[in-house]
């Protein structure tokens, strides 16, 4: 119990220097004495349930690794973590594919928390032309086939744009959940060649478009992602879904035309 606790307080504390807050800042947020928060940090005292979920909401602490700290601390988990196969997950499911269809001719897709295909609609076939067989071999991670140069980068026309874009999302995510797969995957694909990755430019510096060359011209698209906004389970928390919408009139009307 006494090793437990303290890898607990480790835990904490390490969340909480990642948030560049001190002991005292976190106290007041969570309203408790910056002495006992000393001691939970030290394994000096063991924390109850409520304080846990109280300190790691405060820490924004993702929903996977609050699990794990209450886990640890003998406590059952925040939230359950099922398969999306799981029968208890099939609306969820069906509501995942019901929003993918509806953006239909426009590519749409779900993805899980490190960016890996979990489900797509019929608009996403024309993005993956001249894709190398190897990439979209499961589990199929959608970063890595946009940035490969066996993938689509190839034809992205703004690609050095477009990777800036995509490090920057990675690096706030890393940031936010200090996921060491997500860091690994970083580092993969800024070793792809490129050109150097640059800031946010296009439509005003409010968004980032995806422009893609085709045998009909540019497509120019604006990426959008969307969560669950109340997730009943650890997976459906951590899942996304993708969409690609025109960025102008011409590739709305080549995209409609082939529906």
């Amino acid at each position: 119990m006494e090793s437990s606790t303290s890898a607990v307080g480790e835990q904490l504390r390490a969340w909480r220097t990642r948030r560049r807050l001190s002991q005292l800042d976190l106290a007041l947020d969570a309203e408790i004495s910056a002495r006992h928060l000393s001691f939970v940090e030290t394994g000096r005292s063991r924390p109850s349930r409520e304080i846990l979920m109280r300190l790691t909401e405060r820490l924004a602490v993702p929903a996977r690794e609050r699990n794990h700290i209450l886990v640890a601390a003998g406590f059952a988990p925040a939230l359950p973590e099922r398969s999306l196969d799981d029968p208890a997950l099939a609306d969820a499911r069906h509501a995942v594919e019901l929003v993918l269809k509806a953006h239909e001719p426009f590519p749409a897709l779900a993805v899980d928390r490190h960016w890996q295909l979990v489900s797509a609609n019929a608009g996403l076939a024309p993005l993956l032309a001249g894709v190398a067989p190897h990439l979209l071999e499961p589990p199929v991670n959608v970063l890595r086939v946009s940035l490969h140069p066996e993938g689509v980068a190839p034809r992205i026309a703004n690609l050095p744009e477009w990777r800036g874009h995509i490090f920057h999302r990675l690096e706030a995510q890393i940031d936010a959940s200090a996921d060491a797969g997500l860091a690994r995957l970083l580092e993969e694909l800024r070793a792809y060649p490129g050109g150097a990755a640059h800031g946010t430019g296009g439509l005003g510096g409010v968004a980032v478009p995806f422009v893609l060359k085709s045998e009909a011209g540019e497509l120019s698209f604006l990426s959008i992602t969307s969560m669950f906004g109340t997730p009943i389970d650890i997976t459906l928390a951590e899942l996304a879904i993708e969409t690609f919408l025109p960025a102008n009139a011409r590739t709305a009307e080549l995209l409609g035309s082939r529906s």
